[in-house]
C-alpha cells in the first residue's frame, strides 16, 4: 500500500472515532459532501488539505504519520507484560482508562494521582507498546482494533481473583440486566450458543466504539460478564449415586 493510500486509511479510521462525517466537514473545508468524498477517493489531498482535516480532528500530520503506522499496533501482550500491569495497581489503572480512550487530563480529573505518577506510568505503557506519549501528554492508543488479554493469563487471573466477587458483589439494580438460566444441551447446542455469546461481544465493542465521539461525562464504565460452562452445583453433586466425572 502507498503511504497516501495508509494515511488515508489512518485519518478515515480516526475520523470515525470522533464521529465526524464527510457531511460534517464538508462545511467547515468550503466545500461539497461530494467533493469531500472524491477528495478522499482518490487521494489528491495537498499537504495544506491534509493538515486542515488534521486539525478539524484534533490530530497532527505527525500523529497521523504515527496512527499510520499499523503494522506496529499491537495485538496482545506477553505473560510478562501483562504481569507488569497486574504488578502495579495504578499502571493497571492507567492502563485500562487509555484503553476506554482517556485523556491524561481525563485521568487527573477522575483519580487521585499527580502529574509525575501519571507521566511515569504512561512513559511504561508506551514502552509496553500500548500507547504512543506525544508532547504535552497526549495520548495515541497503539493497539489493534482485536486487541485482548492473553487467555488464562495475568489479566483474567487479577479479575478472577479480585474483581470478579467485586462485580457481583452488589448485585443489578435493573433486573432486565441480568440473567442466569441452567439447561442441558447437546454438543451443537452449544457450540450454537457459544457463536451467539461471541456475537454479543463483538456487538459490545461496537457500541462501545460508537459511543466514542460522544464528550466523557456523557459515558459511564460498563462491564459484560458473559459465562458457559457445563457445570453441576456442588450441592446437588454431592448426592449423585455416580460420582462426577466417572
Amino acid at each position: 500500500m502507498r503511504e497516501v493510500d495508509e494515511l488515508l486509511v489512518a485519518l478515515k479510521r480516526h475520523l470515525r472515532q470522533r464521529g465526524l462525517t464527510y457531511r460534517a466537514l464538508a462545511p467547515q473545508l468550503g466545500l461539497s459532501e461530494a467533493s469531500v468524498k472524491r477528495l478522499f477517493a482518490n487521494g489528491r489531498l495537498t499537504v495544506e488539505r491534509l493538515a486542515e482535516i488534521c486539525r478539524l480532528a484534533d490530530l497532527t500530520v505527525a500523529e497521523l504519520a504515527l496512527a499510520a503506522q499499523a503494522g506496529h499496533e499491537v495485538s496482545r501482550l506477553s505473560a510478562a507484560q501483562e504481569a507488569e500491569l497486574v504488578a502495579d495497581e495504578l499502571l493497571l489503572l492507567v492502563a485500562v482508562c487509555v484503553l476506554n480512550h482517556w485523556q491524561a487530563t481525563d485521568i487527573l480529573a477522575h483519580y487521585r494521582l499527580d502529574e509525575p505518577q501519571l507521566v511515569l506510568r504512561l512513559t511504561r505503557l508506551d514502552r509496553l507498546g500500548l500507547i504512543a506519549l506525544l508532547p504535552g501528554n497526549r495520548i495515541r492508543l497503539a493497539v489493534a482494533r482485536d486487541f485482548d488479554w492473553l487467555p488464562d493469563g495475568p489479566i483474567r487471573r487479577y479479575f478472577r481473583e479480585h474483581a470478579e466477587d467485586d462485580f457481583l458483589a452488589d448485585g443489578f439494580a435493573d433486573e432486565a440486566c441480568f440473567f442466569f438460566s441452567h439447561g442441558m444441551l447437546t454438543p451443537a447446542a452449544r457450540e450454537r450458543l457459544v457463536g451467539q455469546l461471541a456475537e454479543l461481544r463483538r456487538e459490545f465493542a461496537a457500541q462501545h466504539q460508537a459511543s466514542l465521539p460522544q464528550a466523557l461525562g456523557q459515558r459511564r464504565g460498563h462491564g459484560l460478564l458473559v459465562a458457559l460452562r457445563e457445570w453441576e452445583p456442588s450441592a446437588f453433586a454431592k448426592y449423585r449415586r455416580t460420582p462426577t466425572g466417572a
